[in-house]
């Protein structure tokens, strides 16, 4: 049997020369056969192409929307913070305006409630006493000081370790910096914490980060705090020597191991208090009570 095939017609423009070709069916589709499979090969490159072109889109945006993100969370960290250390140096004007007027609010519950359970006041809490304070027509009570002796402070409140400057420090909480308004002293807890300088407590209570914080007034401007305490050894309003115990070592508060933050300020100002830790506490007990 005759095998079936196509003739090819070739013309040239020139000579016009005719050229048969005979081309067997099964040659056609063979050719037929591969250009479809070329077809579907280059369809699926250009598809493949497509796809991951739409990918490497996609995830651009995503990135750039996540960098976004990432500044905008970074800003508002940046607010958060700056809002905490407004709100705590509001809370700190506040109680030492209402110790020094003799008319401090209690912010806490019930007293059967434990020192752990207390909570924190808050912003509008805070900001309501400051502007109660503020408008208030009470004049400030006059101290009827019994001594004139050691009212600057010149011992170092605790025997212990100095662990942390005043300044500019890395905080150990965020790892940003911060301002260090004292002076951290390592020393194991319930280490007995003395007073720098006769003075007057005028705050004795749990305030915030401080934990249990003892602040004495010592006259012409001079304040000292004592931070983080476990137990208290006075209460507001009490007279007090140079280093009479004020309390002991703690870890109340924002700590993360026993130690005293201890903060010499001058007309509510934080300074070194590095410069009047002159001598170590081996003051002898005085009497917290004075003789009338």
């Amino acid at each position: 049997m005759k095998q079936q095939y196509f003739i090819l017609v070739l013309a040239h423009s020139l000579h016009g020369r005719l050229r048969r070709v005979h081309i067997p069916h099964q040659v056609l589709y063979i050719v037929l056969a591969l250009a479809m499979v070329g077809g579907f090969s280059i369809f699926g490159f250009v598809s493949s192409y497509a796809r991951m072109a739409w990918k490497v889109a996609n995830y651009n945006s995503l990135k750039q929307e996540a960098d976004q993100l990432r500044t905008r969370y970074r800003n508002l960290q940046k607010v958060v913070s700056q809002t905490n250390e407004q709100l705590a140096s509001l809370e700190i004007f506040a109680d030492e305006v209402s110790a020094a007027y003799g008319i401090k609010q209690k912010l806490e519950g019930p007293n059967d409630i434990s020192d752990e359970a207390k909570l924190v006041p808050t912003f509008s809490e805070t900001v309501a006493e400051y502007n109660y304070l503020r408008s208030s027509n009470l004049s400030r009570a006059n101290f009827s000081r019994r001594w004139q002796l050691n009212t600057k402070p010149g011992i170092w409140p605790v025997d212990g370790v100095l662990m942390s400057g005043f300044g500019q420090r890395t905080d150990p909480f965020s790892g940003e910096g911060a301002v260090h308004k004292g002076v951290d002293i390592s020393a194991p807890k319930g280490t007995p914490v003395r007073a720098t300088a006769d003075g007057v407590v005028v705050f004795a209570d749990r305030f915030s980060g401080y934990g249990r914080l003892v602040i004495i007034d010592h006259g012409n401007g001079f304040e000292t705090y004592y931070a983080h305490l476990s137990r208290f050894d006075v209460i507001t309003g009490q007279e007090i020597r140079q280093g009479s115990f004020v309390g002991a070592v703690g870890t109340s508060g924002r700590v993360t191991a026993p130690h005293l933050h201890y903060e010499v300020r001058i007309g509510k100002t934080p300074v070194n208090p590095y410069r009047y830790m002159v001598a170590k506490a081996q003051v002898q007990q005085a009497k917290n009570d004075f003789p009338f």
